[in-house]
């Protein structure tokens, strides 16, 4: 039975949202009347419906969605049918678009299409990964594990994400702090002070006539240097949207010497991650690699594992293929043979992931750990640089009234 999501007004004419299931939208207004509610709009909640929300694509932060993929994996491993645990996660979940995601997957499980089908409306929320695990899990009869694997590792992904984001926060104050400062150094504070000695007529030294330079390029062309630096961003982003520009970009990313490896760690982590947790829900493995490669966000490491695919079809092992093209980490590729080796695929990945997440952590707080001090030491060098600019006249006062 399709879910509608409604506006109504109340018998105190009070604006009221809310959703309810029925077989049409003309049945879910008859139903407003007859609560004493006179519908405002009734629409569709799937993805793929006629009305104004179904157009838009809905999506879940990440931490919603490991939240209801917890729910769901809780309530079917105490025996719960699946309708009922998506209804009861419905029931609890407080934020509309939540709702909406829940009341428009439970609809298709009524319907008998299957939540992985229900997933398929909304697919700025469930991603391929996802779909592709809930499907094979609906098949093999594990759902309740299937989903539990996902929580897990919807659940890492966000920690990880946040821990970036809580670590960057510093960082970035004190970058936008810096540059603040030199502003108004630059703007305000140097041309009230050099004023004095430009108008001396002498030859000032050579780093206060920079200084002098710098301040009034600043202070003369600064919108203009502003709408130069935003067209600049906006070109860089339009043109990394082209595969090509794009591709040659992370091309030249993965051969520097730190942030290539970081992109190799993170990127390698997803993919083994994912392919874990498809090859623990039965996915076959070529079905697998197809699948878990598009989490990959580097053209030339999808690239490599396209050609891996190949060599596998052809009867190659994963590790062998994964170290031909010579795109990932040792350690993930040893750790992956062990898996072949020793019947335990699916858990070797789970560890090659873990650790190059551990190791792109303790890069990403390496880095951190020494980007603070280097901006504190190249702040102290650009304001000492202004201060020296503006004591050097002083210091040959004598020589400048002469």
């Amino acid at each position: 039975m399709p879910a509608f999501e409604y506006q109504a007004l109340d018998a105190a004419g009070r604006r009221c949202r809310g959703m309810l299931e029925a077989d049409s939208a003309r049945q879910a207004r008859q139903t407003l009347r007859e609560q004493g509610l006179s519908p405002l709009q009734v629409e569709a909640v799937a993805e793929g419906g006629t009305g104004g929300r179904g157009r838009r694509r809905t999506r879940l932060p990440a931490d919603e969605l490991a939240l209801v993929t917890r729910q769901l994996a809780t309530l079917l491993l105490t025996g719960a049918p699946l309708a009922d645990a998506l209804g009861t996660a419905l029931r609890q979940a407080r934020a509309p678009r939540v709702q909406r995601v829940l009341a428009g997957v439970r609809a298709r499980v009524v319907e008998g299409r299957g939540m992985a089908a229900g997933m398929a409306d909304f697919p700025a929320v469930f991603d391929d990964v996802f779909r592709a695990t809930v499907a094979a899990g609906e098949q093999s009869g594990h759902l309740d594990t299937v989903l539990a694997r996902l929580a897990d590792y919807t659940e890492s992904r966000q920690a990880l994400q946040a821990r970036v984001q809580q670590a960057l926060i510093y960082p970035s104050v004190l970058v936008v702090m810096a540059l603040a400062i030199l502003a108004g150094l630059l703007g305000y504070v140097v041309p009230k002070i050099v004023q004095v000695f430009t108008t001396m007529h002498a030859q000032l030294p050579l780093l206060t006539r920079m200084l002098i330079a710098v301040s009034g390029f600043l202070r003369g062309w600064w919108p203009l240097l502003l709408a130069g630096v935003v067209a600049l961003a906006l070109g860089t982003r339009a043109l990394l949207r082209r595969p090509g520009p794009r591709a040659a970009w992370q091309r030249f990313v993965l051969r520097l010497p730190f942030f290539g490896r970081l992109t190799r760690g993170i990127e390698t982590a997803r993919f083994a991650r994912t392919l874990s947790i498809l090859t623990a829900s039965g996915v076959p493995i070529l079905e697998g690699l197809e699948i878990a490669r598009q989490v990959v966000r580097s053209l030339p490491l999808r690239a490599a594992l396209v050609a891996a695919a190949v060599r596998v079809r052809e009867g190659s092992g994963i590790a062998a293929a994964l170290e031909r093209s010579g795109c990932f980490p040792p350690m993930a590729v040893y750790l992956i043979a062990s898996g072949e080796g020793g019947g335990q695929l699916e858990a070797m990945l789970e560890r090659a992931a873990q650790q190059q997440e551990r190791e792109a952590q303790g890069l990403i707080t390496t880095a951190l750990a020494l980007f603070e001090p280097m901006t504190i030491v190249a702040m102290g060098l650009m304001v000492f640089t202004i201060v020296l600019a503006i004591l050097l006249p002083i210091f040959r006062l004598d020589q400048l009234v002469r």
